[in-house]
């Protein structure tokens, strides 16, 4: 027989700063009022006190900074059985709780299911694979966005996995939180998938797009020791390879890149991280 999910198992985790009312939330859930979905929100902030009158939406006013700070808090205080992750800026698409329920009920065992964003003008934010996937590669992991990401909270909380918190805004690392994430879930045989279904909008830049392009090779060096040691080198080189032919990065910027790469792994290697 097979197991299945309903609407109200899913479980809305938004992280945002310094809201003082619900009035974002229009935006995040145009073909339905917000209140129809169950929302926790995260709200870190120093003055601005969020609060929420309706049942479902249910808010949590933090001091902490940081992204993965963040994600972690929502992830502790959840109470869905499948945990759907989101930021402030973004615009849940007709029928994604739909799509959401029944990939998971026909993935039962898988921890994560990631889904497709699309930009405003409605192609894909990047590239994704063609077909449904069972289980992504490396490649496919390091391309994984937040806002893609599905989590079935009963398999996560079996394994205590949680967000690197060196990792995401507001922290040492700006970026790549999700992708340390995924590979810690690897490392514990947790299988991660992919189904080709569009669930949600990003408009404008995103938060990655925002990062200088040498600031980058900084996060990217304390990213690929963190979770990718023995094959540093040839992950350097592959994204070099792509940066250049895509004329995200200068030539001349080359040994510079280099320099910031390397910086980023030595932070990484003053990090007291358990084996």
């Amino acid at each position: 027989m097979i197991k299945t999910f309903t609407e109200n198992d899913c479980e809305i985790l938004v992280s945002t700063m310094n809201q003082i009312s619900l009035d974002f939330l229009l935006q995040m859930f145009p073909f339905q009022h917000f209140s129809n979905y169950n929302i926790l929100i995260i709200n870190q902030t120093k003055t601005n006190k969020l609060s929420s009158e309706f049942p479902s939406v249910r808010v949590i006013n933090s001091l902490e900074i940081g992204l993965s700070k963040s994600r972690n808090l929502a992830i502790e205080n959840a109470i869905g059985k499948i945990l759907i992750i989101a930021d402030d800026d973004i615009t849940y698409q007709k029928d994604f709780i739909e799509k959401i329920i029944v990939a998971h009920s026909k993935l039962y065992e898988a921890t994560i299911v990631n889904f497709c964003a699309i930009k405003e003008n409605g192609a894909y934010l990047k590239k994704y694979p063609t077909d449904s996937k069972l289980q992504l590669n490396t490649m496919e992991i390091l391309n994984v966005s937040s806002i893609e990401m599905t989590i079935k909270k009963e398999k996560l909380d079996s394994i205590g996995i949680r967000f690197d918190e060196n990792f995401g805004l507001g922290s040492s690392f700006e970026m790549g939180e999700e992708t340390v994430f995924l590979f810690d879930l690897k490392r514990k045989n947790q299988q991660i998938v992919f189904e080709n279904e569009v669930i949600v909008a990003h408009y404008g830049l995103t938060s990655s797009d925002k990062i200088g392009s040498l600031r980058r090779y900084y996060i990217y060096g304390g990213l690929v020791k963190r979770v990718l040691e023995k094959s540093g080198v040839f992950w350097l080189m592959v994204k070099m390879f792509f940066d250049i032919k895509q004329k995200k990065m200068k030539i001349n910027l080359f040994f510079k890149a280099i320099d910031n790469f390397n910086k980023g792994k030595q932070k990484i290697e003053a990090i007291n991280y358990e084996k």
